[in-house]
């Protein structure tokens, strides 16, 4: 598919058909374009945990699952075939720019204008989000109950030291396609040139 195409088929996908299951190879080639990602000072601090069975979507689910108003948490209702968590490594960032060639002799968070780590990690999940589409899939990026993380972590033995910054489910979509380009905020409205005002 061109790169156009694939940007323009882009769109979160949250319904899939339940008998058909990614292909090992595609699976494979998602993951390894997530992991072309760029990540400032070549940290790579992420992690992906890819769940493809049935029987982790289940314990996903279940460990997403908060006790209160369940139903509005995506995340606790999903039935994709493929689901990847990607997860955030902070410590990654602070061990590298801590080095010399960086020039911060410690491991402050203090002077980072942003969470490169979470950013990164971010970028990775679009480019599997878009090869997804690529691949003829339908994909949906979407984001844990805070307070369920904890036991998200323990069902699935994620160390304290890698952080979900959401999920990503992955299937052959079972819903209809749709335009929503008029529901796109007009690009006047988000673009500027040379100055904001």
């Amino acid at each position: 598919m061109d790169f156009q195409d694939v940007v323009r088929h882009r769109r979160m996908v949250r319904s899939y058909d339940p008998d058909r299951p990614v292909p090992p190879e595609v699976i494979d080639r998602i993951v390894d374009n997530g992991l072309r990602a760029p990540s400032a000072g070549f940290s790579q601090g992420w992690g992906f945990l890819v769940l493809d069975t049935p029987a982790d979507i289940a314990l996903f689910r279940d460990s997403a699952r908060p006790d209160e108003d369940p139903e509005r948490w995506f995340a606790a209702n999903v039935q994709a075939p493929l689901l990847i968590v990607p997860l955030a490594n902070k410590d990654a960032y602070l061990d590298r720019y801590a080095q010399a060639d960086k020039g911060h002799g410690d491991r402050s968070d203090a002077w980072w204008p942003a969470p490169y780590w979470d950013i990164d990690t971010g970028f990775a999940a679009l480019l599997m989000l878009l090869t997804a589409v690529d691949a003829g899939l339908g994909a949906c990026f979407f984001g844990l109950p805070a307070d369920r993380v904890a036991h998200f972590r323990t069902e699935f033995g994620v160390p304290e030291h890698l952080n979900p910054i959401g999920a990503i489910s992955i299937g052959y979509s079972d819903e209809p396609a749709r335009d929503f380009s008029s529901r796109r905020r007009p690009k006047d409205d988000v673009v500027r040139r040379g100055r904001w005002t």
